[in-house]
């Protein structure tokens, strides 16, 4: 096998080999091989030394020699799998018997090889570590989240505003570089996403998170792991989205939701091109391609002392800013016509055709939740068979009240109505929707906990009400 071969070109570089021998021959042989290869190796001749460099930096891969002097490979790896090491280790030794072979792999080292070896054995034990790492990461994803069933290609429609998106999207996506995708919700922010990861040179995966949706005190170790014990709770150890994501595309969907002392740790990581696991001392090198999303001005919020500057800045090298689909209604007919199809696919029962008329009033309609809202129209056509006659005048309805037609309501009516309304922009999202109203999470939950209680006393007193009348009936003397 020739060492300079591309055959690791598709791994990340990113990747941190520790090489423990105490022959100085073989530290050199491999040290010069690795390099090649991979982002940073370093050797050493002992478990002591080897302890001092893991201090320093967090290892991908430990190949170990079983026996050297002091404490043995064999030893160090038994007590490091007391800890959590995310590291895989690939032994190698002169004097091996098969018991110690079964022994070192049920103990959960990655691979075992005889010495004297070529280096084209190493190279494939090392591929096969960083092949099942590469599967690990990618099962964890799909396990976050079912991909979609039809492949992304592009985005539908041929509107001059659209037409100008996919020319940048198709230009920026093979660069490393971070971009900010601006809109407002169900403009198909996260499809933009996926297409600027799946049109790029990436090898890796694309991971979403919604940080508006993950508590602020998880988020964190969400997005860098932690460790066994780390918090209540971490029963276990847990790599973060930044791994899995490595070599590949994290993508930041609502990012303005993140708070401040989130935002500044997230800043050193990007610059630092580096995550520290929660309750760990170790750095973990990353190579991951930043996207972020927002359905906020970021300008203002910079402005207002509620996102940093400096993120701003590092998140926004390259802006895309997708249109409402009421600026693009002349792309409606296109995304019937495919939502059609594939929603009928996915349901099992046949598309219904729209006339002239149902086409002309959908797309002189608004469309408030933009394409999210199309697409659940389509769906609900094709569950009725039709399209509800009621829908447009109900949304309509709803519409006029949020401008302020509130003649003959109470004001706790008209608070009720327009918290409510903000809670479902935000998709349900209590710390989202309490920001947007300008109050804390706490007055949300209580106003929140107080109508649902005044609901549920009210369906209480009616059924006592039924079940007197009911009474009264039976105690009525027949005449």
């Amino acid at each position: 096998m020739n060492p300079d071969s591309d055959k690791f070109s598709a791994k990340p570089k990113a990747v941190s080999v520790l090489v423990v021998d105490d022959e100085p021959g073989m530290c050199s042989f491999l040290n010069k091989a690795l390099k090649k290869k991979f982002a940073l190796v370093e050797t050493a001749g002992s478990v002591e030394e080897a302890e001092e460099l893991r201090k320093r930096c967090h290892f991908d891969l430990l190949i170990v020699d079983i026996n050297l002097p002091g404490r043995s490979g064999m030893e160090w790896h038994e007590a490091l799998e007391q800890t959590q090491h995310n590291s895989d280790i690939i032994f190698m030794t002169a004097f091996a018997d098969l018991e110690i072979v079964i022994k070192a792999l049920r103990a959960g080292a990655s691979d075992f090889i005889l010495k004297p070896f070529r280096l084209e054995q190493m190279m494939n034990a090392v591929e096969r570590c960083l092949e099942r790492r590469a599967m690990a990461r990618a099962n964890f994803v799909l396990q976050r989240e079912v991909e979609k069933a039809f492949p992304i290609t592009d985005m539908m429609g041929n509107s001059l505003s659209i037409r100008q998106v996919q020319e940048v999207i198709h230009r920026v996506a093979p660069t490393p570089s971070a971009v900010m995708i601006e809109g407002e919700s169900g403009t198909g922010k996260e499809l933009a996403a996926r297409m600027l990861h799946q049109f790029s040179n990436r090898s890796g995966a694309f991971v979403p998170i919604n940080c508006g949706a993950i508590s602020p005190d998880l988020l964190e170790a969400e997005l860098f792991g932690h460790t066994k014990g780390s918090f209540t709770g971490a029963v276990k150890a847990r790599d973060g989205l930044f791994s899995f994501a490595n070599g590949g595309t994290l993508f930041l969907d609502e990012v303005g939701e993140m708070p401040v002392l989130m935002q500044a740790k997230l800043l050193r990581a990007l610059e630092q091109k580096a995550v520290r696991p929660v309750g760990s001392e170790q750095e973990i090198s990353i190579d991951v391609r930043i996207i972020a999303a927002t359905n906020r001005h970021l300008k203002e919020e910079v402005a207002a002392g509620r996102f940093r500057e400096d993120l701003y800045y590092r998140l926004n090298v390259l802006s895309i800013t997708l249109p409402p689909l009421r600026d693009r209604r002349e792309d409606i007919p296109e995304l019937i016509h495919h939502f059609s199809n594939t929603l009928s696919r996915e349901l099992g029962l046949a598309a219904i055709p729209f006339s002239h008329d149902d086409l002309n009033e959908m797309q002189h309609y608004h469309w408030p939740g933009n394409i999210r809202e199309l697409k659940n129209l389509i769906e609900r056509c094709i569950l009725l068979g039709k399209l509800p006659a009621e829908y447009f005048r109900e949304q309509n309805a709803d519409d006029s009240k949020s401008v302020g037609n509130f003649a003959g309501w109470s004001m706790e009516a008209v608070e009720k109505h327009h918290i409510l309304q903000t809670l479902a922009q935000h998709d349900g999202n209590k710390s989202s929707a309490a920001r947007n109203l300008g109050v804390s999470r706490k007055t949300l939950d209580r106003k929140l906990t107080s109508w649902a209680a005044a609901e549920h006393s009210l369906a209480h007193a009616e059924v006592e009400t039924e079940v007197e009348v009911e009474i009264e009936a039976e105690a009525e003397p027949v005449t």
